[in-house]
């Protein structure tokens, strides 16, 4: 946000020096990035007109002039500017005055005597227009000092502004926080309502619901658009960073610096009426001031005229509408745009305007009115015209109330670590423009609609600190006992998993929890996930819905850069809706229609199962590796987990199991389908896992038991079952047949081959048995055995090898 100075003093009276505000704003949170001194060198330019001129006998780009600078005769001045002409006021640097590193002397140019030198805007320093003499209005006064006519010297502050302080994008904003810091006072606006000389209006309707619910507008007639803007509004438009461009543009822009809101002026002969505001339908088209061509779809809003569109609202107006030299009657719009409804569209289409950046911030809802008014005197005033009646259409239910926050005297105490008196905590939040009522133990406070950013007791607390200073809030170590909590031992720490990958010869990886939509496609993950309203960039519009998309295409790109084996892991939060299935097992209330998310582990492998050594054979990972590698996390917290034949579109088949846990699906690992690998650019296999983090993590408290006093007995039993049948439901079978005397169960040998059936496979286990109240005898395991043997055949039809 660039200002004037001087334009900051008119509406707060203050003594302080332009340091000392310039540190004033920095230190209550308006970061002052710049300050430009304008005009401190003008000593002996004086305003001068140009009252002859002819063409140089030796030169033809130069001219004589004969020049009234208000003495007795006029100067004669050689000049090279294509604009200098009888009639023209331009600056003239007097014999004698410095302008930057040149002082002007008396010279001959080509045989010319020459007594002085017209100036250019660039040369005086005032601004980067150098083609031409700075031109003065008609009414400057020959003789008078530059800086007198010009209102200086002055000085251009820019703002490096948070996104909350969108009140201070306009000067008025800016000066309630200025007079609060210096103790001062706000001057009156003097914004008056303009009273209607002509029934002359057109009708405002609004379609989109909250997304526009205030719209006014006002037609003035027989305005001469051709008038000149003002000296004074053309020079604070400049100190603002902006150029004059016309006297009705200008005045739309000058309003938007001086209160923060964005107007439109309409050439009211090219509308039909009525004027209403709607969401843009896909693929409407509309031309822009600028001369660019945008089609449009329902994202965005658009004010039209009699149903076409014919601006971009908070964003741009559109051509066909534009005022310009011809334009007699003029419709002025000043309406509130909710940031919700602006915010991300001027980037969607490559641009970026004053008007959207405001909006995308928040601008007071109660300022329209304001402006409409601001704008008809000053058009009135230099240009004539007969104003209409202002026309508004509004709908209260979607506006923002009013927001009333207790603070409390003993919280603002606590909080600050000091004492602020009463009636200094009250100056502060009414010179802020804040309604303040005494109360008990504290204050009720209403925030004016300009500040969205206060909302909870601390936002006013914070206020009051940057306020009355933050170098004056003593630095107080905090005193008092602290309350000390360790971790409970139902849940395996985070630092313990990732201790254990890292062991197992793994690296985190630390991914974007956004990602490219279409990578989500490509893993058949994109159903239910969460697009974001303004993302970085297209390739990071939707949260993750899987960490392994981001975590394999960082292996990608390890494998690009010549890394022939690479291990990684992550650990972070996944992201969809609840339709989705994503937060099924996130608590929560099923009416709840907000994304939810999860915490979820992931890896992935790539390359030889061990690092480069001559102990072993080299050989590819598999499935089993990072099995192991899984199996040893789950350890981590007591777990036993239970793997099951997955079908997932982004497994290999045959190749990956979904991962269960007290019979609750709990992830996936397994080898990455070739088909994703091609698409990804992998030419190496690949295996991974992901699973839910907090299932991992949860397990039983220790519980103490004294070692067995009786032995323990073993059977070991060879059987064959047929090929299909999982192990993991002969394990099941064998622990329920076996009941309470099995204390551990060992799968020692697997073969396939000559003796066995085609088919089937030959399993060797291991029974341990043993009863902690006595010792078993022969009967007993025999008992167990045969239990075991009837179980096997009964359900998966095995038999015992002979």
């Amino acid at each position: 946000m660039k200002f004037s100075e001087n334009w900051l003093r008119q509406h707060v009276g203050i003594d302080a020096t332009r340091e000392e505000l310039a540190a004033t704003l920095t230190a209550i949170g308006l970061e002052v990035e710049e300050v430009v001194p304008l005009g401190e060198a003008l000593e002996g330019v004086l305003v001068a007109r140009i009252v002859a001129a002819e063409k140089h006998p030796q030169a033809d780009r130069l001219q004589v002039c004969q020049v009234d600078a208000g003495l007795d005769a006029p100067l004669q001045i050689v000049c090279g500017a294509p604009n200098a002409r009888v009639g023209l006021a331009a600056p003239l640097a007097m014999v004698g005055s410095r302008i930057g590193e040149l002082t002007i002397e008396a010279a001959k140019l080509r045989g010319v005597e020459s007594n002085g030198m017209l100036c250019s805007a660039r040369e005086l320093g005032l601004d980067g227009d150098g083609s031409g003499l700075m031109e003065l209005p008609d009414d400057a006064r020959p003789g008078m000092p530059l800086a007198e006519h010009l209102g200086l010297p002055d000085a251009t502050f820019e703002l490096k502004l948070t996104p909350n302080r969108a009140d201070c994008f306009g000067i008025r904003g800016i000066a309630f926080d200025v007079a609060a810091a210096c103790g001062s006072e706000i001057v009156e606006d003097g914004i008056d309502p303009v009273p209607a000389q002509t029934d002359a209006e057109l009708e405002v309707r609004l379609d989109a619901g909250a997304d526009a619910p205030r719209y006014l507008g006002r037609v003035i007639c027989d305005v001469d658009a051709t008038r000149a803007t003002p000296p004074w509004m053309a020079e604070r438009l400049r100190r603002s960073g902006v150029r004059p461009v016309s006297f009705l543009v200008d005045v739309t822009q000058y309003v938007m610096l001086a209160l923060g809101q964005p107007m439109h002026a309409f050439d009211r002969d090219r509308l039909q009426g009525p004027v209403g505001v709607r969401r843009a339908r896909a693929g409407e088209a509309l031309r822009l001031l600028d001369g660019r061509d945008v089609v449009l779809d329902d994202g965005f809003l658009v004010v039209t005229d009699a149903g076409r569109a014919v601006a971009l609202a908070g964003v741009m107006g559109g051509d066909d509408t534009r005022v310009g030299d011809a334009t007699r009657s003029v419709f002025l719009e000043a309406a509130h745009f909710a940031p919700a409804a602006v915010i991300g569209r001027a980037r969607r289409l490559g641009m970026q305007t004053d008007a959207a950046h405001r909006f995308e911030r928040g601008v007071d809802p109660e300022l329209p009115r304001q402006a409409i008014e601001m704008a008809t005197r000053l058009i009135l005033e230099a240009a004539g015209g007969r104003p209409g009646p202002v026309t508004e259409a509004v709908l209260p239910g979607h506006l923002p109330p009013p927001r009333t926050i207790a603070l409390r005297r003993a919280r603002l105490a606590r909080v600050l670590g000091l004492g602020i008196a009463d009636a200094e905590a009250e100056r502060i939040l009414r010179a802020l423009g804040l309604a303040v009522e005494a109360e008990t133990d504290g204050w009720r406070v209403t925030a004016p609609a300009r500040r969205f950013d206060l909302a909870i007791e601390e936002d006013l607390i914070e206020e009051i600190a940057r306020i009355h200073g933050y170098d004056r809030i003593p630095a107080t170590l905090p005193g008092g006992a602290t309350r000390l909590a360790g971790p409970g031992e139902g849940l395996a720490p985070e630092a313990d998993l990732r201790r254990q990958l890292v062991a197992r010869d793994y690296l985190e990886a630390v991914n974007y929890a956004f990602v490219d939509a279409a990578l989500l496609a490509r893993w058949n993950a994109a159903e239910g996930a969460v697009a974001l309203a303004n993302p970085l960039s297209a390739e990071l519009g939707a949260m993750r819905t899987m960490l392994l998309p981001g975590l394999v295409d960082a292996l990608a790109r390890n494998a690009a850069r010549q890394q022939a084996r690479v291990r990684l892991f992550e650990i972070g939060k996944v992201f969809g809706s609840r339709e989705s299935g994503i937060g099924n097992r996130q608590s929560g209330t099923a009416e709840t229609t907000a994304p939810v998310e999860i915490a979820r582990i992931a890896a992935v492998a790539m390359g030889a199962a061990a690092a480069e050594q001559w102990g072993s054979e080299a050989r590819e990972v598999d499935f089993h590796d990072l099995r192991g590698d899984l199996e040893s996390l789950a350890a981590c917290a007591g777990a036993a987990l239970e793997f099951r034949p997955s079908q997932r579109p982004y497994g290999h088949p045959g190749r990956s199991a979904d991962v269960f846990r007290d019979g609750v699906a709990v992830g996936w690992i397994g080898e990455l389908h070739p088909r994703l690998l091609a698409e990804l650019g992998l030419d190496h296999r690949a295996v991974a896992f992901e699973l839910d983090l907090a299932p991992l993590q949860q397990r039983a408290l220790p519980v103490a038991e004294a070692p067995a006093r009786f032995p323990s007995v073993r059977r070991d039993l060879a059987f064959v079952a047929p090929q299909q049948v999982p192990w993991a439901a002969l394990d099941a079978c064998v622990r329920k047949a076996a009941g309470p005397l099995l204390a551990g169960l060992r799968l020692f040998d697997r073969y396939q081959g000559k003796g066995v059936e085609s088919g089937c496979k030959s399993l060797a286990i291991g029974l341990i048995l043993q009863d902690k109240s006595r010792t078993l005898t022969d009967r007993d395991a025999e008992a167990v055995t045969e239990r075991v043997i009837a179980a096997l055949r009964d359900e998966y039809g095995a038999s015992i090898r002979s």
